[in-house]
């Protein structure tokens, strides 16, 4: 029998009407004599009230009970879900990632699943069942629950395909696939029909939301083809593949940006071996990721001008721990909050010449400033203020023929 892995987000399951739907959209793959794993993410909202609650109890919630409380959203979701099923007809019942069980490695928030026993899975569907497992988690070598990251219902619907060896893995949003760019902050946003893993991933960690990084990563590694696609009309997707051949004649395949980033400059840092690793240790220690870095030497050698770039709920942190750094002596620390990073993706770039100058050209045009600039064989990210993001969004969508 064929498997079909299919995951459905936040908003999907968002109301009991949604579930309602979801259960149709379940029972159409279920008539086509398909095996059918479900993995929900919780009713949207309800992981940010859990989070809220910790932060009213507690400044540093223990780290474990933090993933046992976050996991119990989508406990909830499976119940009601796999109660809609039973209540249509269908041998359906939910399994929290233990029971499966699906084990994971690495911290608490942040863990990775290495392992899915599928003996009692394959058991329920042979014998015609709808499984309904909780997404975003598992359970580690000390038999406690771990969470995936947020988003995380994605990494575990591909991880499910991988270790079922699923026909099909379809992703449902509520959005119906992948854009050239965010709807919301360009009217001309165009859907693409296919994107490679590469350009994907460049898309999900550099601001689109469709995907969590994590995920398109584990699917690239294990050859997993998949699509996005709505819970809320019936229209074709997005398949995220691993053919990296251009699908059109476009150079550029989508623009993103981000809303949350905080640029920190280090000015008169003195100049010596060891400076930048002596800054960026504490940070890491803290877990705390540094995106774009830019070095400025003076003149007279002896002195740098570090930037670089953090999520913004770091930014306090982030001038804690640079303040308390006895290692560096500098004559100035500021941090910038207006500031997003707007970027260009597209393997097409690799062979055309000419795609960074004309980036720049267009936004200079524009008279939109460029602060920090960060590529890679890609992608071309730059750092402004975050006041321009839909102008700049608007001036390279219409330069790389994207409207």
């Amino acid at each position: 029998m064929k498997i079909i892995v299919l995951k459905f987000g936040g908003t999907s399951v968002g109301s009991l009407e949604r579930i309602k739907k979801v259960a149709k959209i379940i029972a159409t793959y279920k008539k086509k004599k398909l095996g059918v794993i479900v993995v929900p993410s919780a009713m949207s909202g309800t992981t940010n009230e859990l989070i809220k609650k910790t932060l009213e109890l507690s400044n540093n919630f223990d780290a474990s009970e933090y993933d046992v409380l976050l996991s119990s959203g989508e406990q909830i979701a499976c119940a009601l879900i796999a109660g809609r099923l039973k209540h249509l007809g269908y041998k359906a019942r939910s399994w929290m990632s233990w029971q499966v069980p699906i084990l994971t490695e690495g911290p608490y928030g942040g863990s990775r699943i290495n392992k899915i026993n599928k003996n009692r899975i394959l058991k329920f569907i042979n014998s015609g069942g709808i499984p309904v497992i909780t997404g975003f988690q598992g359970i580690n070598s000390e038999n406690r629950i771990t969470t995936l990251g947020r988003g995380g219902t994605d990494a575990s619907a591909i991880m499910l395909s991988k270790f079922f060896k699923a026909h099909e893995c379809n992703i449902y949003t509520d959005v119906d696939g992948v854009y050239t760019t965010d709807p919301r902050n360009h009217s001309k946003a165009k859907k693409i029909n296919k994107i490679s893993y590469d350009e994907m991933l460049e898309m999900a960690s550099l601001g689109a939301k469709v995907m969590q990084p994590t995920a398109v990563q584990d699917a690239k590694l294990n050859n997993i083809n998949f699509s996005v696609k709505s819970s809320f009309i019936k229209k074709k997707g997005t398949l995220i593949t691993g053919n990296n051949k251009a699908f059109s004649d476009k150079i550029i395949t989508g623009i993103t940006s981000t809303k949350n980033d905080s640029k920190v400059t280090i000015i008169g840092v003195k100049d010596k071996p060891g400076v930048a690793a002596s800054i960026f240790k504490p940070l890491f220690l803290n877990h705390i990721n540094v995106d774009m870095v830019v070095q400025n030497i003076s003149l007279n050698g002896k002195e740098t001008d570090l930037t670089f770039t953090i999520k913004s709920e770091d930014a306090n942190k982030t001038k804690k721990l640079i303040n308390q750094n006895k290692k560096i002596l500098y004559r100035k620390l500021t941090c910038d909050k207006n500031v997003s990073k707007v970027s260009i993706i597209g393997v097409g770039m690799i062979t055309t010449p000419g795609i960074t100058y004309r980036m720049f050209q267009a936004l200079a045009i524009k008279k939109i400033n460029i602060m920090v600039i960060s590529t890679s064989e890609i992608k071309i990210s730059v750092l402004i203020s975050n006041k321009l993001v839909k102008k700049a969004i608007a001036v390279l969508h219409k330069e790389f023929k994207l409207d």
